[in-house]
């Protein structure tokens, strides 16, 4: 478990009690009852602005707090726990592009508006059914933007999209030229398939030829601290349901067969939070941040997947009801699993970082 300072721990506690008390899983149910493609509560997200949490990666300069990406990942991680839908990861990627590659101009324009709650973003980049960032077709003349992108996280809701074309990634704002599409996902949350036609286009001209892969290594980190917050909750809430329920006059935990999977699961968990906190603590350093992104989502596939299906397989049939959250957790990673690299792509991505 990665050391935290002082700070960082504040900053957990805050968000942790925030998430408990103020953004259950009753009030996912709530968003996902209210039908609106945002799928977000904005008073609930202009709090967490509010809080800094939308400016933790953004330098100071420009509005933010530059706390860092272990200190974001503490953020997810919490709000991941209780399924919390808002915008926040989106945005935090977007900030992130705008980062490394924007011009003073750029930065000037949007990070403040990111970090302060006042815009939202969102990244655009596959244009398949699956994420494939080398099969991009969406291209760009005289400054418009012409191309589709599908299954795009918090469409509803973005004031920008970062949009990657064939010669990078570049600023579209969300009006003239730009479509949205719903797509209902498994997790109820927003998401959409977006057409530019002739949208004006503004390029990410800084971060060289790998800022889209820096941009999706850190998308793969943040993800996966958010799957790390789930699969914990998910076996903290099977253990306790382990506890209680009997059968055969005996307690569940009691067996020992059971016993053996729930210590299964927590080795890998601990493995999971060991490769995600890695990948975080990279980022930060800019130390083989390539290699430890795809280690970290690699892993949070693998055990947010079979954490999650045990969490169901252990409540018995009441885990596939409405009633017991458990079955929002495999929803919410299934989708989850599938942005920014499956675990088949990203162990094919591993390869070829080490030149195999």
């Amino acid at each position: 478990m990665a050391v935290l300072n002082e700070e960082q721990e504040m900053l957990r506690d805050m968000a942790r009690e925030w998430a408990v008390n103020e953004s259950p899983v009753t009030e996912f149910r709530k968003v996902r009852a209210s039908g609106e493609p945002e799928a977000f509560n904005r008073d609930a997200y202009a709090t967490m602005a509010q809080m800094g949490w939308a400016g933790i990666i953004v330098p100071e300069a420009h509005g933010g707090s530059d706390f860092g990406y272990m200190s974001a990942g503490l953020v997810f991680e919490e709000l991941g726990k209780t399924l919390t839908a808002s915008p926040l990861l989106a945005t935090t990627i977007a900030a992130s592009a705008i980062a490394l590659g924007g011009s003073e101009e750029q930065k000037a324009r949007w990070l403040p508006k990111l970090a302060s709650g006042e815009a939202i973003a969102t990244l655009a980049v596959d244009e398949g059914a699956a994420h494939d960032p080398a099969a991009i077709e969406t291209s760009v003349s005289g400054g418009k933007i012409s191309g589709k992108k599908t299954f795009v996280h918090e469409a509803h809701g973005a004031d920008l999209f970062v949009v990657a074309a064939k010669d990078g990634l570049y600023l579209v704002e969300n009006g003239a030229g730009v479509t949205l599409t719903t797509r209902k996902l498994t997790d109820q949350r927003s998401h959409a398939d977006v057409t530019f036609d002739g949208a004006a286009a503004d390029k990410l001209a800084g971060g060289g030829d790998s800022l889209l892969d820096d941009v999706l290594d850190r998308a793969r980190v943040l993800t996966a601290a958010e799957m790390l917050g789930m699969a914990q909750q998910v076996f903290d809430v099977t253990l306790e349901y382990l506890k209680q329920r009997v059968q055969f006059n005996q307690v569940l935990a009691s067996f020992q067969a059971l016993q053996h999977r729930m210590a299964d699961l927590f080795a890998d968990l601990a493995q999971m939070r060991s490769a995600v906190e890695a990948g975080l603590q990279a980022v930060d350093s800019g130390f083989g941040v390539a290699r430890a992104a795809t280690i970290a989502k690699a892993e949070a596939n693998r055990v947010l997947h079979t954490i999650s299906n045990q969490g169901i397989q252990l409540h018995g049939g009441i885990g596939m009801t409405d009633e017991y959250d458990v079955g929002f957790y495999l929803k919410r990673a299934r989708v989850l699993e599938a942005s920014w690299g499956s675990s088949s792509f990203l162990k094919d991505r591993y390869a070829s970082l080490g030149g195999y």
